[in-house]
């Protein structure tokens, strides 16, 4: 018999791990795009998995049991999904989730999508959209030729729907596309969209062979901060809709720091049913699998004793990690994020990707953001 959500509750809290709070389900592999950073390696191939409706009905109500307020559906593409439609409305009406976010590129909307999704905008529904610049050169080198127009003739539709306040824009930090972060917030505030965040780029997935995609530089960095000091109409924007990496790390206190999840808090679901205990840890031997295929108290269980011991490395990364000994900024990182850090390196304690770039912007002189 498999155990019930109270069993699955009380022995999460006995093992020092949070339950599930935001959730992000992958229901598809399958993609109109192959992206060069994608990290599920999601394309337009017709054998890639695809989740029955059913089955991810079964597991969102599973989370929601568990206590669940926020459910990611992701993919690959979700609206090539033949179930889309469903997954998300059933969603939105599940008790004490707050928030469903539908995370596409947007190319396959159409006025059909858009009445579709009109439904559920006072429910909870906040469509995540990525865009890689704010021109197609910046935004097609990544996501293929034509995207960046195609996307937004979809984000279009939206605006002209009345969604715009439940789209948030997504942007990954990249060398050859860093530069146009102002110009890029500028265009979704001007189309009335409701959130602007950016994060650097996860050195995992397409991103580990795509050789001419590089994380931001330092300097990069530093030019945003003082690019935010100068331009009061930058700063406007920011503090209305923006979150920027670089910005907020400005903020972080050693009281106020909090670089990693507390694992069970932010699970991740593949398409291939494994789960994850956090949507930024992909490590294959600490994951549940065939979610999709069983009871998700049963698969929870299993990997309880697994998850706890993850807690324990997490918390002794900063004292076992040279690059943080003697370092006066590492109460404000704490070490940064271990998920990262086994994407990038395979390994637990290796120092997080970001680190030097946490540096440049904790020792930059200036005005705070």
């Amino acid at each position: 018999m498999s155990p019930t959500e109270t069993d699955i509750l009380r022995q999460l809290a006995a093992a020092g791990l949070k339950p599930p709070r935001s959730v992000t389900l992958a229901v598809t592999n399958q993609c109109n795009l192959s992206c060069q950073h994608c990290w599920p390696l999601s394309g337009p191939d017709q054998e890639a998995p695809v989740v029955p409706g059913g089955r991810v009905l079964d597991v969102m109500a599973g989370f929601a049991a568990l206590g669940a307020e926020k459910i990611v559906v992701t993919g690959g593409e979700p609206l090539t999904h033949p179930d889309w439609v469903e997954l998300l409305t059933f969603a939105c009406e599940l008790p004490g989730v707050v928030e469903v976010r539908l995370q596409t590129n947007a190319i396959l909307i159409t006025p059909d999508e858009v009445a579709a999704l009109l439904p559920l905008k006072d429910r909870g529904l906040i469509i995540q959209t990525s865009l890689e610049g704010a021109s197609p050169p910046a935004h097609d080198r990544v996501r293929g030729e034509g995207s960046f127009a195609q996307t937004l003739q979809g984000l279009r539709l939206l605006e002209q729907s009345g969604l715009a306040p439940q789209i948030c824009i997504t942007f990954t930090e990249m060398q050859h596309n860093f530069g146009e972060l102002p110009n890029l917030l500028a265009l979704t505030d001007r189309m009335g969209i409701g959130r602007f965040v950016s994060g650097t780029l996860v050195r995992g997935g397409r991103a580990m062979q795509s050789l001419g995609l590089l994380p931001p530089t330092s300097q990069q960095y530093e030019s945003l901060l003082a690019h935010y000091r100068r331009d009061p109409a930058f700063r406007e924007r920011y503090r209305r809709i923006g979150n920027v990496a670089a910005l907020e790390w400005r903020r972080e206190t050693a009281e106020g720091a909090n670089i990693c999840c507390d694992f069970v808090e932010t699970p991740y679901v593949t398409a291939e049913g494994r789960l994850y205990p956090c949507v930024m840890l992909h490590a294959d031997d600490y994951a549940a699998t065939g979610v999709y295929d069983r009871p998700l108290t049963a698969a929870i269980a299993e990997k309880i004793t697994a998850w706890s011991r993850l807690t324990e490395i997490n918390r002794t990364r900063r004292t076992r990690l040279q690059a943080c000994q003697g370092c006066p900024d590492h109460g404000r990182c704490r070490a940064g994020c271990m998920g990262r850090a086994f994407s990038a390196y395979g390994d637990f304690f290796a120092v997080e990707d970001r680190c030097g770039l946490r540096q440049a912007v904790y020792d930059w002189q200036g005005e705070e953001p």
